[in-house]
């Protein structure tokens, strides 16, 4: 997967770069030759980013084979060159990817340039059937792009997923339900437990209709948002509550959307708390540090700090101003225990 230099230098005079200047170019002319050449430049740039991800893995692993801990001199190596954890970690991917493509899959290395760098890593996500069917493309010379990988890993999946009844995977073979449709629903339906799997996968093949597929998304993807956010919440965790029952019954009531916003909202409560105990603490250790160190003769000070007490005392007390043209609205918050 090297890049010629021979080859780079001849891609780069053929970039053809427009005159901006130029009358004689319509807008139309001016931004085709533009896109030629960033089309260019970005196949290139996936090759380096490849090689790349391929050093950042062996600098990683180096680490591991040492049993240095928490990556010490890879973190050190990625300060000293101003590349953040996550752009090293999304090249490592990129190289990954790669090696999946090119090294056990049927890519020819040299057909690389002719994938944009999301529609690479599209491609090797995507099913194997759908990976042969791209790089079968991409070795043909044909110009692969994120869309067209999307919608060939849609139609593999609405028409050969296990999650879909019988009777929708015939419709969309036959083309009766579009793929476009199809395909969401089988997302939605991997992220729930069987035995709701199991009961869609009933309702569906006693109506496979265009609407009774969109109607079972939106019910899977209420189904799943509430199963996850539940999972989260600390308040539900150590209850009896049995969360399968309350699904059932909100799903009679046609109130899972509701009840999935409700969670959310409570995960945001909480998550809220955390963060709010957290600033309470450390504020009360910096007042109480700024007190101490604080003489006798900073009257307007002690003020300030004694000001602050509402907020960093038990319990709190807080004014977040006027809502809704009422008056001010004053809150107390009591923390307790360890």
């Amino acid at each position: 997967m090297s890049v010629d230099p021979g080859s780079l230098e001849a891609a780069l005079h053929a970039l053809d770069l427009p005159d901006p200047e130029a009358d004689d170019l319509s807008e139309v002319e001016f931004l085709e030759h533009v896109d030629r050449a960033w089309s260019v430049c970005e196949r290139f740039d996936l090759q380096t980013e490849i090689w790349r991800g391929r050093i950042l893995r062996r600098i990683r692993d180096r680490g591991k084979h040492q049993g240095q801990s928490r990556g010490t001199p890879f973190l050190q190596w990625l300060r000293e060159r101003d590349i953040s954890k996550s752009q090293a970690y999304g090249l490592i991917q990129l190289a990954d990817s790669a090696d999946d493509l090119v090294t056990e899959g049927s890519l020819d290395p040299a057909c690389v340039n002719n994938f944009s760098k999301h529609a690479f890593l599209a491609t090797a996500k995507a099913a194997p059937a759908v990976q042969e069917l791209v790089n079968t493309a991409a070795n043909g010379g044909e110009r692969i792009t994120r869309q067209e990988v999307k919608c060939l890993d849609d139609k593999f999946a609405a028409i050969s997923s296990t999650l879909l009844p019988e009777e929708v995977r015939q419709r969309t073979q036959a083309q009766i339900l579009p793929t476009r449709v199809v395909a969401p629903l089988v997302k939605e339906l991997a992220r729930l437990p069987k035995e709701q799997q199991e009961e869609l996968r009933q309702e569906l093949a006693a109506a496979p209709e265009l609407d009774a597929v969109r109607a079972a998304t939106r019910t899977a993807r209420a189904m799943a948002r509430v199963q996850d956010t539940a999972l989260a919440l600390n308040t539900l965790r150590d209850s009896s509550l049995n969360l399968d029952k309350a699904v059932e019954e909100a799903r009679r009531l046609a109130v899972l959307g509701l009840l999935a916003d409700i969670l959310h909202h409570a995960q945001q409560v909480e998550q809220a708390v955390g963060q709010l105990n957290c600033s309470w603490q450390r504020l009360g250790d910096l007042h109480g540090r700024l007190r101490s160190e604080s003489g006798g003769s900073t009257p307007h000070l002690h003020q300030l700090l004694e000001t602050l007490e509402s907020l960093s005392g038990s319990p709190i007390q807080v004014s977040i101003g006027a809502l809704g043209g009422q008056g001010p609205l004053h809150v107390g918050i009591t923390i307790s225990g360890g």
